[in-house]
């Protein structure tokens, strides 16, 4: 499954067994063949591993490089032609039954085609054994083993992360406020407590100056004296670095010589086994008030091999650690999690490092690149001293901007490796890529198919890595929770960011700092993992793409695709921008993963080539013009994701059942459809997300029978009015293997009886209308105390009178308290008190809004950008309900990015207006900023729901009924443009 690692190895090796084990009828001799092929590649998958683990600090040379390459597209090619042959049988091994003239021509048809195609294969395998010789011929003529690596360039990467600890203390920018907090965390307590050992791990991914901040921890409290002796507070220090692979005793004679330089100085030279040096140490450190830093921990065993020597001696001890995986600090003790610094420090340590001194800035026609640069920065000082250092060489005016502009562009899309700063800083950052074991690196590397600092949905994500083929199941698990495990390990080392979790505690959504972005887009062309056009031409194309991402319309993107071999693309990701460039799809033979998510020019003519792409595992339609779908659907026999959200698709046709290994389906719309019966029959579905029109026993029959159903999402599109009694889920509803349940509805209309849903660890009602809920049922009884394995509950409501809206609380919490299982109760922060602002004059939400603006630089006139409201209608400016956790900017500029994908700044208020809200049925209260924008997302979290345009003030003006939006326009005009 790790494809970066092993190509694809780890589907292909399964199914050449298959094809020895199974009975195909495969041509005399051809199965011999095969058992020859699958032990061919078993030793070179094997290969391909060893190579993977080469340290760090000792890569491959290039030839094992070429090797490795040479392997990798070999086991593509092979898969790609058993993946032929298995299409076949399943489209011709079936022909109808039938007595008829014509069904006795279908079979022997039938036969005759499956019979070219097994020579075929004979054919196919007899040209990959001829390369595989060769591969392996070549591998013996220049002596590739994977073990004779190459001399390391350059320092090692040990020496060029403890090189921040002799920084000069001007250069430490930030770290004064940081090293407080620390020290605090070691010292708080009272008397009894702070006599006791205490650890401190500073946590953060590679770059943040973990190493930096322990370091000047450590010499603060290092000279720390006590007032009444005048000696040092600590008996003995040591700073030690235990790094990617440890060697135990040498960290433990490193230990030693610093705690006692005289007594220990030869201790080096000594024959001491591991446990003579941990026995020494501890006797050592018996009757020691000691500090110690431990640097760079990578491994939960390494820290208990450590803590053991770490002596409780009650002398008030202090130990500090730094690592990047959050397990490794959970467990080391107090957990201090280093964050970026703030903008304005980011700004004097990038002046510092261009101009030698924090008090220049750069000259006014740099100052809007400088600031895109620092925001792609991130507060990580690593990157802002690498950038910062590409940029010094170019401080004259002449070429300047346009040098600037072009760096900035690189950033998370490839800089220039040949400068030094940009090597080193990818290698202190690979450590933490170098460090995972293949099937996270292959995870961690598909993840540079999103642009920089992108919002990713981690359900979408994880389903495309099961799309992609890169998890197996695991014993207890199937392959969608393989995937939420692998994203966890990603987040647990410090290399993916999350940014928001549901109640359960899952990461809902995630994203990638910029570096960490550039650092595996860089790995992905070396490996030629996924190709990218669009946002940045590429340095060479790859003679065999397989996962190919078009990102922009621009005019070189044309012509690049005009020259590209695709028949071997086996991913395609395309942005609306760039759909129209796009050739046909049946020069796409192979293809296992298509998203057209928001493409509209994609209609219903498209279904007939999309229809024949018989290898598809996942495809996304979302938010596409397709409007139903045809019965050829059938076709596709081994797709596994199907998402068709936001059509207008309102029913399946009967040939859908035949898609017997789909494992997810997504239909939500905007107009319902009735429910389909024969999803009953659909044995490996594990997850439905659909909009009905209203919901009805027979509905339930038919989603309670599925016998693999693990997540399920019901929109219902309206109420049924005629109902006066809630539908009652209960054991006559099987549920099987229902863990999380999802209704979205006007009226609250089911209600839980004992029994129902044995397996529900989950729970989200959203119903919007509180007073139509209790004067359809005449109450608020819902039967949650009668969901016996509930963990998690979900409850969001509006349309009511506060004291409605209070009264379901208490209903809800009451069946809550009786629930044995004592699950989890959340009300969302649009109505919890103490989360959501409230307006003091009219009760309602407060709400901050933006105008997003940029000024012609030809004559000085604003333009503003307008965003479609989410059912298209009209158009409007980014806003969003203001919370108390945050500030007017905060909310202003999240309301800019999650709605527009804008990133930029405001400026002072424009002012406060009220307005009715149909969302809310209340009087809410506004508060308008102006935006500047820096950047404008190709992506973003709503992009699929609505269109951002470009308009000039007067447009905007004549196109809008609110006064209230016309007159913060007009403000904006007066302070900041010429006439509109």
């Amino acid at each position: 499954m790790a494809a970066v690692v092993t190509g694809a190895m780890g589907t292909l090796l399964p199914k050449l067994a298959n094809l020895i084990t199974k009975e195909y009828n495969l041509h005399k001799g051809v199965k011999g063949e095969i058992m020859f092929l699958k032990a061919e590649m078993e030793h070179m998958e094997a290969a391909l591993v060893e190579i993977s683990e080469a340290p760090i600090d000792q890569p491959p040379d290039k030839q094992i490089k070429l090797w490795a390459k040479d392997v990798r597209d070999l086991s593509y090619d092979l898969e790609d032609n058993i993946d032929k042959f298995m299409v076949h049988i399943e489209t011709h091994g079936q022909p109808e039954k039938s007595h008829s003239f014509r069904g006795f021509i279908d079979k022997c048809l039938s036969l005759l085609t499956k019979g070219k195609i097994r020579h075929k294969v004979g054919i196919d395998i007899e040209d990959i054994k001829r390369h595989i010789k060769e591969i392996s011929e070549r591998r013996k003529r220049y002596q590739i083993d994977g073990k004779a690596p190459a001399k390391p360039p350059g320092p090692t990467v040990d020496t060029l992360r403890l090189s921040t600890l002799y920084k000069k203390a001007t250069e430490l920018v930030g770290i004064d406020e940081k090293s407080l907090e620390v020290v605090e965390m070691l010292t708080e307590g009272d008397e009894v407590s702070k006599k006791q050992l205490k650890v401190v791990s500073i946590v953060g991914f590679g770059g943040l100056g973990k190493t930096t901040l322990a370091n000047a921890v450590y010499k603060k409290m290092k000279g720390q004296v006590d007032i009444k002796t005048q000696k040092p507070q600590f008996d003995c220090a040591a700073f030690i670095s235990v790094s990617l692979n440890p060697n135990m005793k040498r960290i433990f004679k490193s230990l030693l010589h610093q705690l006692d330089k005289h007594t220990y100085q030869n201790i080096n030279e000594a024959s001491w086994g591991e446990e003579q040096l941990i026995n020494e140490i501890r006797t050592f450190l018996e009757i020691k008030r000691y500090l110690i830093v431990i640097d760079d921990i990578w491994d939960k065993s390494v820290w208990e091999n450590i803590k053991y020597v770490l002596i409780a001696n009650e002398h008030a001890s202090r130990v500090i650690t730094t690592t990047r995986v959050l397990d490794v600090a959970q467990q080391a003790g107090g957990v201090y999690r280093l964050k970026p610094i703030s903008v304005a420090d980011s700004r004097k340590l990038f002046y510092q490092r261009i101009y030698e001194t924090e008090n220049k800035s750069p000259p006014n026609h740099l100052v809007e690149v400088s600031e895109k640069i620092l925001d792609r920065c991130g507060g990580v000082p690593l990157a802002i001293i690498t950038i910062g250092s590409l940029l010094s060489s170019k401080k004259g005016r002449a070429h300047t901007h346009e040098y600037w502009s072009k760096v900035y562009k690189s950033i998370s899309s490839g800089l220039d490796n040949s400068h030094d700063d940009v090597k080193n800083m990818r290698r202190i950052l690979s450590v933490s890529y170098s460090d995972l074991p293949p099937y996270l690196k292959t995870c961690l590397l598909h993840l540079s198919l999103y642009p920089g600092d992108y919002e990713i949905e981690s359900e979408q994500l994880i389903w495309k890595w099961v799309g992609e083929g890169f998890m197996k199941i695991e014993q207890g698990r199937c392959l969608y929770e393989v995937g939420e495990h692998y994203l966890d390990e990603l987040i647990n080392k410090s290399l993916v960011q999350p940014v928001e979790f549901d109640n359960a505690k899952k990461v809902r959504s995630c994203r990638i700092h910029d570096m960490v972005r550039d650092l595996i887009t860089s790995l992905s062309n070396e490996e030629n993992f996924i190709t990218t056009v669009g946002c940045q031409h590429p340095k060479y194309l790859p003679s065999k793409i397989r996962r190919l991402s078009v990102q922009s319309r621009k005019g070189e993107v044309s012509n690049q695709l005009a020259t590209m071999n695709l028949s071997p693309v086996r991913t395609l990701t395309v942005s609306s921008r760039a759909f129209s460039l796009l050739p046909t799809l049946t020069c796409l033979p192979v293809l296992r993963v298509l998203d057209l998510t928001g493409c509209e020019q994609v209609d219903n003519n498209y279904w007939k080539d999309i229809c024949n792409l018989f290898h598809l595992r996942y495809l996304s339609l979302k938010s596409t013009s397709v409007t139903k779908i045809p019965k050829k659907i059938g076709n596709l026999q081994f797709l596994q994701v199907l998402d068709i959200s936001s059509t207008e698709i309102a029913e399946f046709p009967p040939t859908f059942i035949q898609l017997t290994q789909l494992l997810l389906v997504h239909l939500l719309n905007s107009i319902g459809c009735a429910m389909p019966r024969l999803l009953c029959s659909m044995c490996s579905l594990l997850s439905l997300s659909i909009t009905v029109k209203t919901l009805g026993e027979e509905d339930l029959q038919v989603l309670g029978s599925i016998p693999s159903l693990i997540e399920l999402h019901i929109q219902m599109k309206k109420p049924t009015q005629a109902r006066d009694r809630r539908l009652v889920v209960g054991s006559n509803y099987p549920f099987l293997c229902l863990t999380r349940f999802s209704l979205t509805c006007d009226t609250m209309e089911l209600r839980f009886s004992q029994g129902a849903m044995k397996s529900l660890h989950t729970l989200r009602l959203d119903f919007n209308n509180v007073l139509g809920t209790l004067l359809q049922f005449g109450d608020f009884v819902f039967g949650l105390e009668n969901l016996s394995s509930l963990e998690h509950i979900h409850v969001k409501f509006i349309k009511g009178k506060k004291q409605a809206m209070q009264n379901v609380r208490n209903a809800v919490g009451q069946e809550v308290s009786m629930n044995q299982n004592k699950p989890k109760l959340c009300f969302p922060a649009t109505i919890e008190e103490g989360l959501q602002r409230y307006s003091a004059s009219t009760g309602g939400p407060v709400v901050i809004g933006c105008i997003p603006y940029r000024v012609c630089s030809s004559d000085g006139k604003l333009e503003v950008l307008v965003i479609s409201s989410r059912k298209g209608h009209g158009k409007k400016f980014p806003k969003s309900d203001w919370m108390l956790d945050e500030s007017m900017d905060e909310a202003a500029r999240r309301s800019a990015l999650w709605e527009a994908g804008l990133r930029g700044h405001t400026g002072p208020v424009l002012g406060s207006w009220l307005y009715k809200s149909r969302h809310y049925d209340d009087t809410c209260e506004v508060y308008m900023f102006p935006f500047h924008i820096a950047d404008e997302l190709e992506w973003w979290p709503e992009m699929a729901s609505r269109k951002r345009t470009w308009a000039t003030t007067q447009q905007v003006m004549d196109g809008y009924q609110h006064l209230w939006m016309r007159e913060a326009l007009e403000r904006l005009v007066a302070r900041y443009g010429k006439s509109y």
